[in-house]
């Protein structure tokens, strides 16, 4: 167990309590649990926005496992990986003041509340609540994964201890602490993970003998290395560029990121948003992807590609310094897991048991719900994190494709398009969803794309047709 590099480790996870138990005590004496539960009393300013958005964005995936891959297959997955600068661009521009309005007027708390009250249709609603329950679960059974395998690098524990470790530590603040707990604790932890990947990028260099050096050594052992087409040569132009729908674009319809476009103060806030968050994410991802690949002439014959991250900071930095860093990826994954939580717990009492359950729940019910659903959905994605695969970053590609399948056009339609109605946003969703299982299933993926892109074509093309036949429409916003 390696104490010096575990010590700031334990510090960041005390700073993570401290600030739930504050974020406690104003849901304790507000008069709208709900709101200030899942979505911070719509109170967020730009930076913490812009952080929220960040850190819950930037993930297990793009910490431990983008630069896992990044590691096996060069550089030319950190020219893929730059697709999600563009992310919170994409998404505060897209949803914007619009999405931000209308999920007032509608008194909407999540996504499936907007979309509840944008298609008055009962199916809509359990059909996004599931959908949203299954992805997510694979999402977050990759951050839990990305945790245990950051600790165990870290003590020398079984990876089961280590998950244990992991999976009790953030439920403990997520429970008590609700949305503004998560949001107050992303600003930290999304400063600490621009940090960290400096000082680490820079350590890595240095131990590799500068940049020239480490592509040398690159070149030598694999040209392919240093192009864009991967190690195999298997990155084909295609694949690459159809990320910036799974990565870039389609971001508009992850929940997790949506419901950040419902939960700032103002126009401004959301502007600085913008601002601080396309340069976050673009530095975040850059350098958390280069770490991957100039690590592998240092630390060449990594069995599990997972623990690049941990094991290049423990080989560059001395003990102490290797933790303090080490908390960015443990920052990442722990503020994308409670965010996940929240959201999928969110499904279960507001989106299911509240509609069609129990519509007069008293208030006290309803917070007991709440944290009782968010502490067994936590136990839940434990188990399912207890067989992990090498590469933690396919379960959450997979998550953010099914969801995009999902969503992407009953949101972005649904707010500029008067016709679209409950008959397009229920086939859209069917055709997306299951047409993108089968494609996943099959490996299907027209001229070298990924799979995600034919099902949200084919769901876009579903939405147009059936709203079009399906006339009169909703009334519209």
């Amino acid at each position: 167990m390696n104490g010096q590099a575990l010590f700031p480790m334990i510090l960041m996870l005390i700073v993570m309590f401290g600030i739930g138990i504050w974020a406690s005590r104003s849901i304790r004496s507000s008069t709208n649990f709900l709101q200030d539960y899942f979505l911070g009393g719509r109170s967020l300013g730009g930076f913490i926005l812009a952080m929220t958005m960040t850190a819950t964005y930037g993930s297990a995936s793009s910490f431990i496992g983008g630069p896992g891959v990044a590691y096996t297959q060069g550089l030319g997955w950190v020219l893929l990986a730059m697709s999600q600068v563009a992310t919170g661009y994409f998404v505060l521009m897209i949803l914007g003041k619009k999405f931000s309005i209308m999920a007032r007027r509608y008194q909407a708390v999540t996504l499936v509340d907007f979309l509840k009250e944008r298609y008055q249709s009962k199916w809509v609603v359990l059909l996004s609540s599931f959908s949203i329950i299954v992805f997510l679960f694979s999402a977050m059974a990759a951050q839990w994964i990305g945790g245990g395998r950051l600790i165990e690098s870290l003590t020398g524990l079984s990876y089961t201890s280590a998950l244990f470790i992991f999976a009790i530590s953030v439920l403990l603040y997520v429970v008590i602490g609700g949305f503004r707990a998560v949001a107050v604790t992303d600003a930290v932890q999304g400063a600490i993970m621009f940090i960290g990947t400096l000082i680490l990028l820079i350590a890595v260099i240095i131990a590799g003998g500068g940049v020239s050096n480490i592509i040398d050594d690159l070149y030598v052992e694999n040209p392919n290395l240093i192009t864009p087409f991967g190690a195999a040569g298997d990155l084909s132009p295609a694949f690459v560029s159809s990320f910036w729908i799974l990565v870039g674009v389609g971001v508009v319809a992850l929940p997790q990121i949506a419901v950040r476009a419902m939960s700032y103060k103002d126009s401004k806030s959301m502007h600085r948003a913008i601002i601080i968050g396309t340069i976050v994410v673009g530095f975040i991802m850059l350098n958390m992807h280069l770490i991957g690949v100039f690590a592998r002439p240092i630390l060449p014959g990594i069995d599990v590609a997972d623990k690049v991250m941990p094991l290049i900071a423990l080989e560059t930095m001395p003990a102490w310094l290797a933790g303090i860093v080490l908390a960015a990826p443990m920052a990442a994954i722990m503020s994308t897991v409670d965010s996940l939580l929240l959201l999928v717990s969110s499904s279960v009492v507001k989106d299911v048991y509240l509609n069609y359950i129990r519509p007069n729940a008293s208030p006290k019910k309803i917070k007991t719900m709440s944290i009782g659903v968010t502490a067994i959905l936590g136990f839940i994605v434990f188990l399912f994190a207890l067989d992990p695969p090498n590469l933690i970053i396919w379960l959450n590609l997979f998550a953010f494709g099914g969801l995009e399948a999902a969503f992407i056009w009953p949101i972005v339609m649904g707010l500029y398009w008067k016709k679209g109605n409950k008959y397009g946003a229920l086939a859209s969703m069917i055709v997306g969803i299951g047409s993108y299982i089968v494609f996943d299933w099959l490996k299907i993926q027209p001229f070298g794309m990924h799979v995600v892109v034919l099902p949200v074509l084919l769901s876009f093309v579903t939405y147009v047709c059936v709203s079009l036949l399906k006339q009169p429409a909703m009334k519209s916003s």
